[in-house]
């Protein structure tokens, strides 16, 4: 399966915009329980969000729900009730593989760190056998260290998708971007996130979305040196050993197949964006 490039939050306290989610194009729609909901209206939002993955369900995106602490009863009491209705559950604040061991039912997990301590233990998180997948909290993690320098956060980050990568789970997602008005910044911001090793992002308005398939999107000249060493590898008959390019260059198995990827990415993210509806309108 193709790792997302685009996932896109909606608050679990307003149903009427899931459908509005799920025909935004969006790779994966996440329907949050935490962040997104005020304390008054989070029974209400599980109660929205199990009523409609009860609903009928066309084909379409995947959909994960966020739901809230689960050392709380609240985060318990949620996991219960969306475990085996989502493809799959999003955990914030995880901080050991241990506090994963005892939760109930058998729903993938994505397990989002986003303080000191499940940074230091992500790499036990990442291995853990019901993770399918990791992901950052950055704002929560600059507020905890006080870090206004992205260099630092960097490091944050490469140590994160170093321990996704070891336990052969996908690429790690970029966190949200809050300012839905700056386009520019957001496609500054997922482009040096790529050249650290993250792949697609979470957004928090479809507005956002065009913007995060163009930045993931490989470049006519990525694209055009991928062809060229796939049909070199193709003209010598190999599938995956070491190719002669017509320049005189060798490449191995690792670059011929980093460069299928690109291929496949690029055919992938080809089409205009879709201009679905938006979810937070």
């Amino acid at each position: 399966m193709n790792p997302p490039v685009t996932w896109l939050y909606v608050p679990g306290d307003r149903p009427e915009r899931f459908a509005k989610a799920v025909a935004s194009g969006a790779d994966v729609v996440i329907i949050d329980l935490e962040d997104a909901v005020a304390p008054a209206a989070k029974d209400a939002a599980r109660a929205h969000a199990v009523a409609y993955l009860r609903g009928p369900r066309q084909a379409g995106p995947r959909i994960h729900v966020r739901v809230n602490d689960v050392t709380t009863a609240r985060g318990l009491d949620d996991l219960a009730a969306v475990g085996e209705l989502a493809d799959a559950v999003r955990l914030p604040k995880v901080e050991s593989a241990a506090a994963l061991d005892a939760l109930p039912g058998t729903a993938p997990l994505y397990a989002l760190l986003e303080s000191a301590a499940g940074i230091v233990e992500a790499r036990a998180v990442a291995a853990h056998p019901r993770v399918a997948g990791v992901a950052l909290g950055e704002q929560d993690l600059a507020a905890e260290l006080s870090l206004t320098d992205e260099t630092a956060m960097n490091q944050l980050r490469l140590q994160v998708v170093l321990a996704a990568a070891a336990a052969g789970l996908p690429p790690v997602p970029l966190s949200v971007y809050p300012d839905i008005k700056d386009e520019d910044g957001l496609l500054a911001s997922c482009r040096a996130g790529r050249a650290l090793g993250l792949f697609g992002r979470t957004a928090i308005h479809p507005a956002q979305l065009p913007a995060i398939r163009r930045a993931f999107r490989p470049t006519e000249e990525e694209t055009a040196r991928a062809a060229e060493i796939v049909e070199a590898a193709e003209r010598a008959g190999t599938g995956t050993g070491a190719v002669a390019l017509p320049d005189g260059r060798f490449v191995d198995a690792p670059v011929l197949a980093r460069a299928r990827r690109v291929l496949d990415l690029a055919r992938r993210l080809a089409p205009a964006d879709p201009a679905g509806p938006a979810a937070h309108g």
